[in-house]
Formats: C-alpha cells, structure tokens, sequence
C-alpha cells in the first residue's frame, strides 16, 4: 500500500465552514432505491466544498492555502477576492500560498491563470475547460491532468485530450493554464480491500465467476473463458479494450476531429 505525502504539499486540515455543506451520499441508487451504478456503498463521511470551476470574478485572487479536498484528485485553494470574497478553486500544480490568480480576456498566460481559448498561445496546457461558455469547467479537472490546445479554426479551437481524442470546443470557452496538482496521485497503490471499502467502492465480481442467469459470461464447469467474441456487460453492451463503446448517434459526434485510441497499444501512445 503507498501514499502521496502531503505534509510538505497542504498548509491546513481544516476547510472553511462557509463554504462547506454536508448532505447524504446516494450510493449509486436512485429516487427509488434501486441500484443504477453498482459498486459503490459505504465510505467514509464526506463535507461538501464548494469549488468555483468558472472563475466569473474578473478581480486578482490570492491563494490562501492549499488543502486537500476528499471528493476529487487535485488539490484545491481557498482564493481571497480583492473585494473580500473567498471561493474555492482547482490548483494548478505550481501554485503555492501567496500566489495571485488572475482572471480575464487579456491577463498574461502564465500557469493559474483563467482566459478564452482565443487568447491562449496555441501549443499551451491547459485545464478546467468549459464546453459551453459560461457552463463552468468540465474538462481536464484530474490531479494530473492536462489538455493541449493543438489549433484554432473558424470560431473553434482543437483539443487534444488525455485519452487521445481531439474534439472542437468554441474559442470563447474559458480554461486555466497549466496542469492540475497532485501529479503524483497515479502513482498510489491501494494495496487492500478495505482501503476502497473506505472509500466507498464496493467489491466487483467478475462475470466469469457467475451463473449464466446472471451474467453473459457466466457458467461452465471450472474454469472457462468466455465462449464470446467480444466481452459484454451484465446487460449485453460491448465492454472491455479495443471496443467502440460511443453511442453512433451521440449529440457531439460532429466536434470530434480523431477519436481516442483504444485497447493496450492505443493507451500508450
């Protein structure tokens, strides 16, 4: 089991109340009860942050601390507004106590700070990109993470994602430069059960190890492979690496330039 140390990373442990909630967690279960996602159940209790992804403040914000924020990778800052206003945001992985973020149509673009697509050099790494303009980030909010802005055309700008795929996200959509922190967080073992037990995953059976009535791949004495050309979901959707799991009639089928590459050769390019 290993860790990421975050003595030398995190400057506080406990989160400003005010902009803390706390709530039920629904545990893959919807209005009903019923399950919708399995897998999930359990875990530790949870305060709910509430991160700012948009950045509308148009005023310098100074990072206050660096704090780890439960219910995400990255970590997150608690940004005092010139006007006196603090609000949560995602760090950029440079980004320390004292910092200034800035936000706006004509800042410089350096790490941490938020503008357009259309004012960023092309070539840059950038995070927390919106899809639609003034929706707030979506895109790229993994510790880690980062997406490479590879070219601008006719109102658009060409991304690059992490899984490979360039798709087209008009220009007036706003990102942050650079990439998010906690780089380090790929690197963690879990190492037993109950550590995802803690974290609210529960166990996943293979479909291997069922009955026929439960499963496509179920039954057989000893042993079995799956007797399928193609591995299939408890209920008959293509799952596994190398398959096409995109719906063919999805909404933005007409943004994507190249889609991602899939299977074990596809992810390491």
């Amino acid at each position: 089991m290993t860790t990421v140390s975050f003595a030398e990373k995190l400057t506080t442990n406990e989160p400003h109340k005010a902009l803390t909630t706390g709530g039920k967690r629904h545990v893959g279960r919807n209005s009903a009860g019923r399950i919708t996602v399995r897998h999930k159940g359990g875990g530790h209790k949870r305060l709910q942050r509430d991160v700012d992804f948009s950045y509308k403040k148009h005023v310098p914000a100074v990072v206050e601390t660096v704090e780890y924020d439960p219910n995400r990778s990255g970590f997150i800052g608690l940004l005092l507004y010139k006007d006196g206003e603090r609000r949560y945001g995602l760090l950029q992985g440079s980004i320390g106590v004292g910092a200034t973020i800035l936000s706006g149509a004509d800042v410089v673009p350096t790490p941490g700070n938020r503008m357009p697509l259309k004012a960023m050099p092309i070539g840059s790494f950038i995070y927390n990109v919106e899809l639609k303009p003034g929706q707030g980030g979506k895109l790229g909010r993994s510790a880690g993470t980062h997406i490479e802005l590879i070219a601008r055309d006719q109102g658009y700008a060409d991304l690059k994602m992490p899984s490979s795929e360039v798709r087209k996200v008009l220009d007036t959509c706003w990102a942050t430069l650079g990439e998010v922190s906690n780089d380090e967080h790929h690197l963690v073992s879990i190492g037993k059960a109950g550590r995802s037990r803690w974290k609210g995953i529960r166990p996943t059976v293979r479909g291997t190890a069922m009955n026929p009535v439960d499963h496509p791949h179920g039954g057989g004495e000893g042993r079995q492979g799956r007797g399928l050309r193609r591995a299939k979901t408890l209920w008959g959707k293509p799952s596994g690496k190398g398959q096409k799991t995109r719906k063919p009639k999805k909404y933005s089928n007409h943004l994507i330039v190249s889609r991602r590459k899939v299977g074990k050769r596809g992810a390491k390019k």
